[in-house]
């Protein structure tokens, strides 16, 4: 498994879409209006609060501009679905596009970005962005498409108050898989009425079921297959993989998560975030490094006690091989759309939006990982949020998505795999089989290669 020391994150998103409550289809009126698509959903407000200060600061600098927001109020995966459908047609692309690093390359590839080198290299502060985090941006051509925003780690967010009650040592230093689960059982049986651990799982959830939840699990496993992509080519027949997915059932058909309907809801990560943690109807989650920043009193649910009440672990190796622990990283961008009338202006909004100022406000507020020096270095992030050296220690040993034109394909299969599992419906074994034979047929068999 290749194991990268970086700042950055790794590749994804420039998708949404027309007709969606909450966006506009009527498309820019002409060069001198900026249209920026960007998600809004759930507990995630903070883009759409800096958006509209942004927005003002903009129209200002820029007489005779106007910026149109189109927020998109969608999870993850419809929201590169409805961003896709809009990027199709001149009217409805817009001009600027949060986008997920992890498919940058796959949007530039279908045309969708355009390529920024021309405007970053008159940009004086563009040497403030680690390289690593420039990387992120990249498509295949070498050329960037996206400014990076922040990144992300994640790991085991956990109860204090609920681990003291059940006789559980405070701070939590779980060094296996089997640990985690015994901790697990131990709420289950001393606090029924808790929800022991969380794990995303299942089509639902999107991508959050595959990074969150499996490759957690996946480049954390003790084996050769502990890696879904490798030598450029997918990997199948992984027993790290089947692994993976029995900690799946472990949770769900050991009672030990939220029940299966609960899991497959859409909102339950916004329910998560807002009441089951602050609330204490759940001991253990599964998540990122951005979930303080939903109790932060920029916050959409401020939670004073949020610091006293919750600790932080990073999620062990299946049998505590080292490194230890895993995390995933990935990362956001802002990028021009290829259609757009005025990517000058596009790229002015960005660069208002992303200079330091821009880059300490919402890495702070929204619990991201700085990717600009100037900003990891200020007294006033680094204070800003007690759990930014914890998150920012997991980079060392993080991974990252393959960033292909073919992942989400991979990834859909995965979701697939892991809600036959949580619901019953096939064993571990089934489901790793099951996902090889889609795979195969996503690629090719000459693209994928037998684990070990």
């Amino acid at each position: 498994m290749k194991r990268t020391r970086i700042i950055a994150g790794f590749a994804a998103v420039a998708v949404a879409a027309v007709g969606l409550a909450g966006c506009s289809s009527s498309g820019s009126a002409s060069s001198d209006t900026i249209k920026i698509a960007y998600q809004k959903f759930g507990a995630f407000q903070q883009l759409d609060a800096q958006l509209k200060v942004v927005k003002k600061q903009y129209e200002k600098d820029h007489p005779g501009k106007k910026v149109e927001l189109v927020p998109i109020q969608a999870q993850e995966n419809d929201y590169a679905t409805k961003l896709a459908l809009m990027n199709k047609a001149p009217a409805t692309a817009p001009d600027v596009i949060y986008e997920d690093t992890f498919l940058i390359k796959a949007d530039a590839e279908a045309g969708y970005l355009l390529p920024l080198d021309e405007y970053t290299a008159k940009w004086d502060e563009w040497d403030q962005f680690f390289d690593n985090a420039k990387q992120a941006g990249e498509g295949e051509d070498g050329k960037t498409y996206g400014i990076p925003m922040g990144t992300d780690t994640r790991a085991l967010w956990y109860n204090k108050d609920i681990f003291e009650e059940a006789g559980l040592d405070v701070p939590w230093k779980p060094k296996t898989w089997d640990d985690v689960l015994a901790a697990a059982k131990t709420i289950k049986e001393q606090q029924p009425d808790v929800i022991p651990f969380n794990i995303y799982s299942g089509k639902a959830q999107g991508e959050a079921s595959t990074m969150q939840g499996f490759e957690m699990l996946l480049y954390g496993a003790d084996g050769p297959g502990n890696t879904l992509y490798q030598d450029k080519k997918w990997v199948t027949g992984s027993e790290q993989f089947e692994d993976s997915l029995q900690f799946i059932e472990d949770v769900y058909q050991g009672d030990l998560g939220p029940t299966p309907q609960q899991a497959l809801d859409t909102n339950i990560g916004t329910t998560i975030t807002q009441s089951w943690l602050p609330e204490g109807k759940l001991a253990i989650d599964l998540d990122g490094s951005w979930q303080s920043g939903t109790w932060l009193e920029t916050g959409t649910a401020p939670w004073p006690e949020w610091n006293d009440v919750m600790g932080q672990a990073p999620m062990p190796t299946q049998n505590g091989q080292e490194p230890g622990y895993n995390s995933m990283s990935g990362g956001w961008t802002l990028a021009v759309g290829a259609k757009s009338k005025d990517p000058k202006g596009a790229f002015d909004f960005i660069t208002t939006f992303l200079d330091k100022d821009g880059s300490l406000k919402y890495d702070s507020e929204n619990s991201q990982i700085a990717v600009r020096k100037d900003v990891a270095s200020d007294p006033e992030y680094t204070g800003a949020n007690p759990t930014f050296e914890f998150f920012s220690g997991l980079v060392e040993n993080t991974n990252f998505r393959p960033a292909t034109s073919d992942y989400s394909q991979v990834s859909n299969a995965i979701q697939v795999a892991m809600e036959s599992v949580m619901t019953g419906q096939q064993s571990p074994k089934e489901a790793a089989d099951a996902y090889d034979e889609a795979v195969t047929q996503v690629v090719g068999e000459e693209n994928t290669v037998s684990a070990g």
